[in-house]
Parts: C-alpha cells; structure tokens; sequence
C-alpha cells in the first residue's frame, strides 16, 4: 500500500467530517468561531468497564458517550460494540447524529456512543455483564429528556432490552422512552429493526427518479450484507431494482443477471458469507466498489471510497448507506465526474426516523401499528431526499452532501442563536 493511500485510509472519521463542515460553513458565511464551536461535542464521557470473565479473570473495556449538540432536543444515536472504536470516531458519529435529526426535523440533537470491544468473543453472559456495566458508568447522562441510545453495529434489541432493565433498577424511573430500538415486548416497533434499510431504499428510489429515469430495472450493487445491506436488498428488490452484486467482510459475489436476494440471505445464514453463494462470480470488496452498476450503496465501513480509487468507479448514482463511507476528496472526485452522491445524513436516516416512532409511542404511552409506521418512515424519507433535491438546484454549483448539511447546519445554528448558545 502506497504512503498516501495509507493515510488517507487512515485519516479519521472525525478530520473527515471536520473539513465537510468548514467547507459547508464558508457557503453559509458561518464564522471561525461558530463553527469551531459546531466542531466540538458538549460533552464527552470515557468509561472504564471492569467485568469477570467465565474463566474468572478480570477483563477491562473502555468506552465511551459522545454528546455533540442539544440545541434541538436531546441527544439521539446509536451504540456501538467494535474491537475498533476511538473516541474520535463516536465524536465524529454524534456530529453527524446532529445533522441527521436536524434535516430529519427530528426533536433531537446528536450523541454515539461505543465500546473497544470484540463481541465475537465473549460469552453471552459476559456481553449482558458488561452492557449493564455501560449504564452502571453513563446512567446520569441519559434519560429520556436527555439522552437516548439506540443500537448501532454490533447491538441489537436484545442489548437495549439490558440497557433499560439496568437503567430502571439503578434510577428507579419506569422509562422505557430513555432506549429505543428495544424488543418488541418493551415497547419496541417492529420496523426499527429494518428501518434504515427500508429509508436507503426509498432514499435510492427518490434519487434513481431525478438522475436515472426511475428504479425499475436499475442495476444495484451493496457493499455490505449486515442489517442495513440485507433490508436496502430486500427493500429495492421489491421496488423493481436488480441487485446484481452484493459483498461482506469475506468477499463479494456478482451476476450481471442478477441476484436471488432471499437465496443470499439463505447462504449467508447457513455458510457465514454471500461469498458462497453458488450463481455469480465472486469479486473482492474493491472490485465490487469499482464495478459496472447503475447505483452504488456502500453499506459497510468509512472511507471505502477515497481519491485513489473515486476515478474508477462506474455507478451513475451512490446513495451511502453506511457513515462516511466516501472521503472528502473522493467527494470532489464525484462532482468533477458528475456522479450524484446521496449523502449519510440523508440516505440512513431511516433507522432514527424508525427510532424517534418509537420514543414518541414510548411517551404517549401509545401503540402504533407496523404497517403505519412504516408509511411514516417512508414519507419522512421521501419528503427529506425531496427538501434536499431542491435545495440542490438552488444552490446551483455545489453537490447533494453540501446541500443537505447546508440545510441541517443552518437549523441548528439558528436553534443556538435563538438560545443564546451563540
């Protein structure tokens, strides 16, 4: 690997946001000082967690909480269980949490959270132990009014369901609202579960009509098969797309004739990887980025798309599906080439607008029918990607990441101005 590519893989997440913020900033004339201050989260918390392991010895995590910005109600984002996780990555999440429910007109600002943790590898019984010692650490700064984790990669409901049932025994509150995301018997949805999944989708749609002629017949490829990259296939299958190629962490496969999605799904579950997914060629994940399509959904990891390998790309259309998946540069990359990018912050914002159902059901004390809340995701979706898209055209010579952040950017600056936070 070159010097330079290897840098610029390794720049992180929050320098990448950083810059994607200044650049908004000077288009909407936002001072030094107000976007120094947008820059920095309210609060960061690092957590030491101690548990004891089956083989009865001590294992220690570390952790954290990002709480990026309140002006629009409280923080809102996901958690996250990853061998990888920095505390500069759950910052530049929260900050994009922020802009998320802003554009979303979502009544909330944006936090993360996450712990360096490798899943895979401990018991089901040291997981429970060490997701109730996260909020036996962080039970002070959540809250309904005031915090609400979700789950993020690597959580599922079964961990929010821990969450909340140790938050009730240390604080004494019966608030189901502080956790969303949760089981269905805990006044969870349903649709959370494959919520973002169905929002990339319909985000896909919208964007295939503007700058494709529709969605019917559209060649799809997904990098990543894990809960978002299983539903946006589904989701866009049934919409009249074709998923030609598909990849995990192993490997990719493709079929220019397309894919059996529900087969994948089969393979996947019984084998661990589409790689073995008999009726298609198989590729590496940087060759499926790089391959004939109609519309790219990288779904996985940040920063798959850089500089380097931007000027291969063959998609007419990406709608990001995962955080930050292009860099800064591979966005101006885009633009000099005239490919449309649909940014983060729009395209999965479905997963928080299936989150905030949840919470409002949650404290209305309510219950919402499946079928309803999914056309709720969908509108929102659809009427959000609509906003962006004219907002675009008015801007004239800039990109859809800068139409959408310019949007969220100046509700939430107007929010701390009418405050008095700035």
């Amino acid at each position: 690997m070159s010097s330079a590519l290897e840098e610029t893989l390794t720049s992180d997440l929050y320098d990448q946001q950083v810059k994607k913020l200044y650049k908004v900033g000077e288009i909407l004339g936002l001072s030094e000082d107000v976007l120094y201050t947008l820059s920095q989260p309210e609060r960061v918390i690092q957590v030491k967690i101690e548990i004891k392991g089956s083989d009865g010895k001590v294992k220690t995590f570390i952790g954290w909480r990002s709480q990026h910005n309140s002006a629009l109600g409280p923080y809102k984002g996901g958690v996250r269980f990853h061998p990888n996780v920095t505390q500069n990555e759950v910052i530049a999440l929260s900050m994009m949490m922020t802009w998320k429910n802003a554009l979303l007109q979502l009544p909330y600002g944006g936090g993360k959270g996450g712990i360096r943790v490798d899943p895979s590898k401990l018991s089901r019984e040291e997981l429970e132990l060490l997701s109730r010692r996260y909020i036996d650490a962080l039970y002070k700064y959540i809250g309904s009014e005031l915090d609400v984790p979700a789950p993020d990669v690597n959580t599922n409901p079964q961990i929010m369901a821990w969450f909340l049932d140790e938050y009730v025994k240390i604080t004494g509150k019966v608030d189901f609202a502080t956790f969303t995301g949760k089981p269905v018997e805990l006044g969870g949805l349903s649709t959370r579960n494959y919520s973002t999944g169905l929002g990339v989708a319909t985000v896909a749609k919208e964007a295939a009509k503007k700058f494709l002629g529709g969605i019917e017949g559209a060649k799809v490829i997904i990098q990543g098969f894990g809960n978002v990259g299983t539903f946006t296939a589904l989701f866009i299958e049934e919409m009249g797309a074709k998923v030609i190629g598909v990849s995990d962490s192993k490997g990719g496969v493709i079929n220019t004739d397309g894919l059996d999605v529900k087969k994948l799904l089969e393979v996947k579950e019984k084998t661990g990887s589409v790689i073995n997914y008999q009726d298609g060629k198989k590729v590496t994940n940087e060759e499926l980025l790089i391959s004939d399509c109609d519309i790219l959904i990288p779904a996985a990891l940040e920063n798959v798309i850089h500089k380097f390998n931007a000027p291969k790309v063959k998609a007419k259309l990406i709608v990001e599906g995962a955080n930050g998946p292009l860099t800064a540069d591979a966005d101006l990359v885009m633009k000099e080439r005239g490919i449309p990018v649909v940014p983060d912050i729009l395209a999965n914002a479905g997963g928080v607008v299936g989150s905030y159902v949840e919470w409002a059901n949650n404290k209305m004390g309510e219950i919402m029918e499946e079928e309803e809340a999914k056309k709720l995701i969908i509108s929102r979706m659809e009427k959000a990607f609509n906003g962006v898209y004219e907002e675009y055209n008015k801007l004239g010579d800039q990109d859809l990441r800068t139409a959408a952040m310019a949007m969220a950017i100046e509700k939430v600056v107007n929010a701390m101005k009418a405050r008095g936070m700035i």
